[in-house]
């Protein structure tokens, strides 16, 4: 089947605003909806916010083998997986910091940040089906969630508002050997609420070398001990095992996209140096909160990790064991007045801690060779943070929030020969923000809202794969302006959410490759990013009678990002005004589910992707694509508590020959990492 090079203007006409479901029901009230990821529960209409909701139905109508696909359904946001397990993410901004792993986005899991102080987040250890909804908050915000420069996302585990007991099982195979099977419990037991969560999905993957292997066990107990106060552990482990195949010239993608990659005459290939990632991660953490009056309320996070990280790479042989702890919390004062108005003030503060020790040896075939390097680094990270937010009258919200950051890095080198112990402070940081949305009535409403990000470089951006201590490296920061509007129908069948922004970033932190094919990382002198983004959700048929078709529901995701470099050049070139690497100009996301008779549905979803630039000398480009999801199934609930979900699909119906993570600015023209073809699935799910 051929595609037309560009994606037709009718399509983009019609698809060119989104919103991810907002839930399976066939009846939406978006007056309901909520997110807490502003520290307390606040309606999305009235939000001064760029925000994205996911819940868990959304989550089940994709395959459900990764969350790729579920966070690209939100515009704006651009997840990519190099190989099976291999994670990359950015919100509004580029993955060209990220050879692997994920930087400049703040992550958290309840209240607890899943981003460590050396400022990454190993979101692929987390199991899709441990997740009860992810928020998704667009733009920077440093003003509650310190130092970023994309985005946050808050991942919540459980929810215990949802007082049902239950047991879900769960499992699904698909192509090449995938396999995976969970197992869920809630029980409450009068104040008491204890969730478990253990999860397994293994592959062997489309490319050579390309196999991937993670367990994962979470619990969450929760316990009420008063009307006014509660108290919450959370736990996970997770081991997570994967190979790297590596990326492709142009010619070998084309001629054998299946191929890991190839020797060379200066250094061997992927599979003949075991080239991988194993990380075993320990996560705990405890939060106390307690409401002292109807109008003062507290919340303290404590939390701490392990992480054991194995890295075989083509160039030498990595071990990480990373030590994490820290500490949030934060007051709350509401003052409703009698006039109108409605005051929130919070006050709060957020510190970590990490100690990593990183020993570089030589790859021999895939094991440990002679000694390279051996680091002892210690990264302190923290901010406090205030906001003050008034509403007038249920129509006017005005917020305005302030954060001080300070971050600094000791480091010693230990082999091969002894240094003494030196530090890297950065210089500690404001980063204000100011936001205000205006009801114009019960169904439409405008924001506007201006934020500062800030993100210094990574502890693995200071400490590359080369093995050297870059401290010149300087954070990336600039302004972003924002304005939007929300707009939904009286029945609440139609919901709008669309933005448009300019972000103008300095010292942009991009990635470089020396002639050995070990990374570093450079400042770029910033970049231009205005956007537009927009959802939307149509509710377009829903019937009692006996139809064939009973519901239709359409949604929709647009991205336009055009990003340029300002300012950039280097030995290599002058690169201002070039597309910024790694970001595609056009991204929409159209899903279409039908609901059918006798608990039968069908489940479709269209993602079209522009261009992307490959290098910063925009020489090369990786070809747009076009992706189609299919999936049908059926569902059973019984009068009590038993329910089942059997479906099956296909994902990349046209057969797209496409590079799912691209290796921005590869030595060698080594860009591409192709995904899977065309490919099925199959999974059940039982709750009683």
């Amino acid at each position: 089947m051929k595609i037309r090079n560009k994606c037709p203007l009718a399509l983009l006409v019609f698809c060119c605003f989104t919103r991810p479901l907002v839930s399976q029901s066939d009846s939406v009230k978006l007056e309901e909806v909520t997110v807490s990821v502003y520290l307390q529960e606040r309606p999305v209409l009235k939000l001064p916010a760029s925000v994205a909701l996911i819940d868990s139905a959304q989550m089940q109508q994709q395959h459900g083998q990764s969350l790729v696909p579920v966070l690209n359904t939100v515009p704006g946001v651009r997840m990519e997986e190099r190989s099976p397990g291999s994670y990359r993410l950015s919100i509004r901004g580029s993955v060209i910091r990220s050879p692997f792993g994920i930087r400049n986005t703040k992550i958290y899991l309840d209240d607890f940040p899943l981003t460590n102080a050396g400022g990454d987040a190993y979101l692929n250890l987390i199991d899709l089906h441990a997740l009860s909804s992810i928020e998704v908050l667009k733009g920077p915000d440093g003003s509650l969630f310190g130092a970023n420069s994309g985005g946050v996302v808050k991942l919540s585990a459980v929810d215990f508002k949802n007082r049902n007991s239950y047991v879900n099982i769960g499992g699904g195979v698909g192509s090449y050997g995938l396999f995976r099977q969970h197992v869920s419990l809630q029980q409450h037991f009068g104040n008491s609420s204890l969730s478990i969560t253990e999860g397994w999905q293994t592959s062997d993957g489309y490319r050579r070398h390309s196999a991937m292997d993670r367990k994962y066990l979470q619990l969450t107990d929760e316990l009420r001990y008063s009307p006014k106060g509660s108290l919450r552990l959370f736990l996970f482990y997770a081991d997570l095992n994967y190979e790297t195949p590596g990326g492709l010239t142009l010619p070998q993608f084309q001629n054998n996209p299946r191929a890991a990659r190839p020797a060379t005459s200066a250094t061997p290939g992927a599979e003949e140096q075991l080239a991988g990632v194993r990380n075993r991660t320990l996560f705990g953490g405890l939060q106390h909160e307690i409401r002292f009056t109807k109008r003062v309320r507290h919340v303290t996070a404590i939390f701490a990790s392990r992480t054991l990280f194995e890295n075989p790479f083509i160039t030498n042989y990595e071990l990480r064991d990373e030590r994490n702890g820290g500490l949030r919390t934060w007051l709350e004062f509401v003052n409703k007045g009698t006039s109108g108005i409605r005051m929130t003030y919070n006050i709060g503060a957020e510190a970590q801690e990490l100690s990593s020790h990183i020993t570089n040896y030589g790859n021999a075939r895939g094991s440990k060779d002679i000694i390279q390097a051996a680091d002892e680094l210690n990264v302190s990270q923290g901010f406090v943070f205030t906001r003050l937010t008034v509403d007038f009258y249920n129509r006017w919200i005005v917020e305005g929030s302030l954060s001080y950051n300070f971050n600094q890095l000791s480091f010693i080198r230990q082999e091969p020969v002894r240094s003494e112990f030196r530090n890297k402070r950065f210089t500690p940081q404001l980063m204000p923000r100011l936001a205000v949305s205006f009801l114009v009535n019960p169904y439409i409403s405008l924001r506007a809202m201006a934020a500062r990000g800030y993100s210094p470089p990574t502890l693995q951006e200071i400490r590359p794969s080369d093995n050297t201590f870059n401290t010149g490296l300087q954070p990336e920061e600039g302004w972003n302006y924002e304005t939007g509007f929300r707009l939904r129908t009286r029945n609440g069948r139609l919901w709008w959410d669309a933005s448009v922004f300019f972000y103008q970033l300095n010292r942009a932190i991009v990635k470089r490759i020396n002639t050995a094919g070990q990374d570093y990382f450079t400042n770029a002198g910033g970049t231009y990013q205005p956007g537009a983004e927009s959802q939307l959700n149509l509710q377009i048929l829903k019937t009692d009678s006996h139809r064939l078709v009973r519901s239709l529901i359409f949604s929709n995701a647009y991205t336009f990002h055009s990003y340029t470099f300002r300012n950039y050049s280097n030995e290599l070139g002058n690169f201002s005004g070039n597309a910024l690497s790694g970001v595609p100009q056009h991204m929409t996301v159209s899903g279409l589910t039908i609901g059918l008779p006798a608990g039968f549905y069908i489940f479709s979803q269209y993602t079209y992707t522009s261009r992307i630039p490959l290098n910063d000398a925009n020489s090369d480009y990786a070809r747009e694509y076009h992706l189609v999801m299919a999936k049908a199934g059926w569902k059973y609930k019984s009068k009590k508590r038993f329910a089942l979900d059997i479906n099956a699909g296909v994902d990349n119906l046209l057969d797209q020959s496409y590079s799912l993570g691209n290796d921005l600015n590869a030595i060698g023209g080594r860009y591409y990492n192709a995904a899977p073809g065309r490919n099925y699935f199959s999974a059940i799910n039982l709750w009683f």
